[in-house]
């Protein structure tokens, strides 16, 4: 993949989408979330007609604070998964990464600031100043290599308006698969903590 990736999403959309694009500001996938699933599912297409699936995310449970879920290639293939750290994500969001074929975790994602989140889910709920909010506070969460602590990319909030905008860099090396597992980690933890600011 082209890094930076771009990812925006429509507030006041009734099914989440996000829409990706790469450096040279070409669309690379489109993700969309179903409606009315008790076990959490998500499309990740390759382009907005949805006729080109690339993969999968599904939940390993119905509606679970600490569900995992599972990334599936349109051909079958397990592409790795993520979850939720538990308890320790009520207040810190803190998730693991797992590849597709162990069951250590191999990367973790970090909130930066917690405080970013409260401001930025305390001021949008305000009448008038909450149409700001989105300018105000920028949320960000670090994946690092848990065998090493090297951070490998960053998931950004960037400044928009009735639009949530994100930016995902990478700093450190990743193999193509690393690259893919990561990148969908960050889709479901968008889709996951967007109401959380």
């Amino acid at each position: 993949m082209n890094f930076p990736l771009s990812l925006r999403f429509k507030l006041l959309a009734l099914s989440p989408q996000i829409y990706v694009t790469d450096a040279a500001d070409q669309p690379v996938l489109y993700v969309k979330q179903k409606l009315f699933k008790l076990r959490e599912k998500i499309e990740v297409f390759h382009d907005t007609a949805r006729t080109q699936l690339f993969c999968t995310i599904q939940a390993n449970k119905v509606i679970d604070w600490s569900a995992r879920y599972f990334f599936t290639a349109a051909d079958g293939t397990n592409l790795g998964s993520v979850g939720r750290k538990g308890m320790r994500s009520l207040w810190r969001a803190h998730y693991e990464i797992f590849s597709p074929t162990d069951n250590v975790a191999d990367f973790e994602i970090r909130e930066e600031n917690p405080w970013a989140k409260v401001g930025d889910s305390f001021f949008g709920e305000l009448p008038i100043i909450g149409m700001f909010a989105g300018f105000l506070f920028h949320p960000r969460y670090l994946i690092t290599r848990k065998a090493t602590g090297q951070p490998v990319f960053r998931l950004t909030k960037q400044s928009a308006f009735w639009e949530g905008k994100f930016i995902i860099e990478k700093f450190g090396d990743a193999t193509e698969q690393e690259e893919i597992a990561l990148t969908l980690s960050l889709f479901m933890l968008i889709l996951l903590e967007k109401n959380r600011g």
